[in-house]
């Protein structure tokens, strides 16, 4: 009897082990909701959420070549209102909607605007948080605020740009850097930091720093009356400090007026808010954009660097070799594919995710998370990428 019953506990042992051997090898994933997920693979949705294209064309595009890739049927794209300031509950609506649809396994926020946080936290009324995953791209709201809503948070590295927009501009040949915002872009801390940063760097490398007012693109101007006056202020700004003056906007609908109105003058323009080939400068030196806007790239880089160089502006002009903005939203939705399959060790696996930045960038993509105060927000993860300069710097 003995015999039998230690023979029994040999069975129960060797079938223990290899039924917790079968478990998935990202363990993580089902503790954080990945393992429902992996249950339901055939009904599982992302949906993104982006700007309008007025506000930041990449963005939009980014979320249609993510539809294209994984199908209408399993990418849900959704707008923010133009007037996001005053449009708050629009804004909750579209979580609101979202939330009632339970195949909606990932929340993809691209710019995370003003009023996201209440949005989301209208979501999380409806839906348990570690069955969904939700990323912000570019948040405007303060880092503890946004860091225990989102899982993670992808970021360009606003901070050392304080130092290396600068410093471009100044290989660039500029002797003035003309910084344009306005008091709501100057209220979120990373901004209003990174100016201070680019006046301290600029007093050290010798740059006359200007602090320039713009209208709010979302106040009663709109994004007409801020592009109208970014059209009009350029070129009273180029007669006061000469060509040799860089310009800078925190805003991405002034981008297109900005980069027209600094080559029309013949002036310097180092980089854009959300850097990228594709942000502001197609629209600005009329440039053929292709339907393939990954693919295409190279062409559209080509088609800049001829129009600068040949209007004698070569070195002038620069930005980072791939589009920050757009990288974030298909490499976020790569990610979320990953960890509702299950092949992420928990929600926020910054190697897998680092995978897939490289993976659209072409180059290695490193992270670091954000530092406010003295507190590091490690799910809040900054990406910085040298300059791409049309043309040949000045000796």
């Amino acid at each position: 009897m003995k015999k039998i019953l230690c023979a029994l506990l040999v069975l129960t042992l060797v079938f223990s082990l290899v039924a917790c051997g079968q478990k998935p090898a990202s363990g993580g994933a089902e503790e954080q909701g990945g393992g429902e997920a992996e249950v339901k693979e055939d009904n599982w949705k992302i949906a993104i959420i982006t700007n309008t294209v007025s506000q930041n064309e990449e963005e939009y595009r980014s979320a249609e070549f993510v539809q294209k890739k994984y199908g209408k049927d399993k990418i849900v794209h959704e707008l923010w209102p133009d007037n996001f300031m005053t449009e708050q509950e629009q804004m909750i609506s579209v979580l609101t909607k979202l939330a009632a649809d339970p195949d909606i396994k990932a929340v993809i926020i691209n710019q995370a605007v003003p009023g996201t946080n209440p949005s989301v936290d209208k979501f999380l009324e409806a839906r348990d948080k570690d069955d969904v995953l939700i990323v912000y791209a570019s948040p405007q709201e303060n880092a503890p605020d946004v860091s225990v809503r989102a899982d993670f948070i992808l970021q360009p590295d606003e901070l050392a740009m304080g130092s290396t927009i600068p410093n471009q501009a100044k290989r660039q040949g500029a002797k003035t850097l003309v910084h344009y915002s306005f008091p709501r872009h100057m209220s979120i801390p990373m901004l209003a930091e990174r100016r201070s940063l680019m006046k301290e760097e600029c007093a050290k490398i010798g740059l006359e720093f200007v602090d320039a007012t713009a209208p709010d693109p979302t106040s009663e101007a709109g994004v007409t009356g801020a592009q109208q006056f970014i059209l009009e202020d350029v070129p009273k700004m180029v007669k006061k400090y000469g060509k040799d003056t860089s310009f800078f906007s925190t805003n991405c609908s002034m981008q297109v007026p900005l980069i027209k109105a600094a080559f029309d003058a013949g002036a310097i323009y180092s980089q854009p808010c959300c850097p990228s080939p594709y942000h502001g400068f197609p629209s600005a030196l009329g440039l053929q954009v292709p339907e393939d806007i990954v693919g295409g790239l190279q062409d559209v880089i080509d088609q800049t660097t001829k129009i600068v160089v040949d209007a004698g502006l070569g070195g002038r002009f620069s930005t980072w070799p791939v589009p920050a903005a757009m990288m974030a939203t298909i490499a976020s939705a790569d990610y979320a594919v990953e960890w509702i399959e299950g092949r992420t060790n928990g929600k926020v696996d910054e190697k897998v995710l680092a995978d897939c930045m490289a993976d659209y960038a072409g180059l290695e993509i490193s992270l670091n998370p954000y530092v406010e105060d003295g507190v590091s927000y490690d799910n809040y993860l900054l990406f910085l990428m040298d300059f791409l300069t049309y043309g040949d710097l000045p000796n």
